[in-house]
């Protein structure tokens, strides 16, 4: 009895393969070569579908990355943020020209081009996209620099790392004794920038004060690496 529906079940298996089989060979053979119907108005060369995404009949219209990277750059909400962050940075009274910046986390890179705009000629930006030539790829994480190699660190993302110790630890990493690490945070104050400024343990909490950025209220942190006096 076994036997017999085992047999019953190969035969059931043997119809639906070759069921399958023929309708696959079916919608190959009847595979159209357009992707226009057949009854449309053709007022462009007829398309046909791509055999890849490299095909050259995708007729794809080629962007330069210079330009596309201009027409953002001059874009009104670009030149607005970059303002933004300028009117920041000179609010804060730490810069000059020759100040050594890195920016972790910088995303497009905003503050990298404010910071450039004001002069300041020695400014490194790093995400872990790049977004060239303003940002780098680097791990915020994980910095690529030597020990003390800048002046200030800055950041705008620091509540949003997943590890914002480990995070905080690199920018005092990189940054001299005696300089700067500065972040900007969704406006806090009492115990939040306490637990913000403990984060950074090797630096001395010189004060916090609520800015406007970008047109949001936030708090600025400042942090001086390495020492126990403020400004």
């Amino acid at each position: 009895m076994e036997k017999h529906i085992e047999n019953f079940l190969n035969k059931v298996s043997l119809v639906f393969i070759t069921i399958a089989t023929i309708t696959l060979l079916y919608l190959y053979l009847h595979t159209p070569e357009t992707c226009i119907p057949p009854n449309t108005p053709i007022t462009k060369p007829h398309l046909k579908f791509p055999s890849s995404t490299c095909d050259p009949s995708l007729n794809r219209p080629y962007i330069d990355p210079d330009k596309k990277r201009l027409k953002l750059w001059s874009s009104k909400s670009w030149l607005s943020q970059v303002s933004s962050f300028i009117t920041f940075f000179q609010s804060s009274n730490i810069l000059n020209n020759k100040t050594k910046v890195l920016c972790v986390s910088a995303g497009a890179g905003h503050e990298v081009m404010a910071l450039k705009n004001m002069g300041v000629s020695d400014v490194t930006g790093v995400e872990i996209v790049d977004s060239l030539p303003l940002v780098k790829r680097a791990d915020p994480n994980n910095l690529p620099f030597f020990d003390g190699v800048f002046d200030l660190a800055f950041s705008a993302h620091l509540v949003e790392a997943l590890f914002p110790l480990r995070f905080a630890g690199e920018m005092e990493r990189t940054v001299r004794n005696g300089g700067v690490c500065m972040v900007v945070v969704e406006e806090c104050g009492g115990e939040e920038v306490d637990a913000i400024a403990g984060l950074f343990r090797k630096s001395m909490f010189v004060g916090a004060e609520n800015v406007t950025l970008i047109g949001m209220r936030m708090t600025r942190i400042i942090m001086r690496v390495g020492v126990s006096s403020s400004f």
